[in-house]
């Protein structure tokens, strides 16, 4: 009878941490309007044997500016000021640009950064993995989407993880280290000026 009873009180406090997860990252959603950490990305193919890993800084501000900067092992600047994202490729020296709205949508980076998260998700908790609390994030359009499903993770309410599966089963898994909560941004931080001489590409 214990037994059983102690059981059913782990499973109550796991069903609670859950949905806890859930309101972690709508208050994470409205109350964190900067935010600053160090990544870690690893890429992974759909059968798991090959991976890519790469790091570098990330930082927001809502709505919809972001600024990701990849050191290692290629540089690349994503840098979006609500308008336009750009993206620098430093070896190539190539810079695309795409307007805002059709470079966000429900994308990981509109999970993060953008002002619509439950408009643009459906949102669920998802199990407890070595203390990071998750949320399962699956785009509201799936026409034309190319991401598949989407986890957020948090550790005692602060960012911890972002994996991204994509449509062709690719995962991503970005892991966040140095975090910073609501850090004192500059505008120029998410205003991007190409480079001279590089090859500009403006998408449609």
């Amino acid at each position: 009878m214990l037994k059983r009873f102690g059981s059913g009180l782990l499973l109550l406090a796991s069903a609670a941490a859950q949905a806890d997860a859930v309101d972690t990252l709508r208050a994470f959603a409205s109350e964190v309007k900067t935010g600053r950490a160090s990544f870690t990305q690893t890429v992974s193919a759909p059968d798991g044997a090959r991976k890519k890993t790469s790091s570098g800084q990330f930082e927001f501000a809502r709505p919809d500016r972001f600024r990701f900067v990849y050191r290692k092992p290629f540089e690349q600047q994503i840098v979006a000021d609500g308008r336009k994202v750009w993206l620098y490729d430093v070896d190539l020296n190539q810079v695309t640009v795409r307007a805002m709205s059709q470079a966000l949508g429900a994308t990981p980076v509109a999970l993060l950064a953008g002002a619509a998260m439950d408009k643009d998700f459906e949102l669920s908790a998802a199990p407890t993995q070595d203390g990071v609390d998750w949320v399962r994030a699956v785009p509201r359009i799936k026409d034309g989407a190319a991401v598949q499903s989407l986890r957020i993770g948090f550790r005692a309410k602060t960012l911890a993880a972002l994996e991204i599966v994509d449509v062709f089963g690719q995962r991503s898994l970005l892991q966040f280290s140095a975090v910073e909560s609501n850090p004192r941004l500059a505008d120029e931080v998410f205003h991007f000026v190409a480079p001279k001489g590089a090859d500009v590409i403006e998408s449609p």
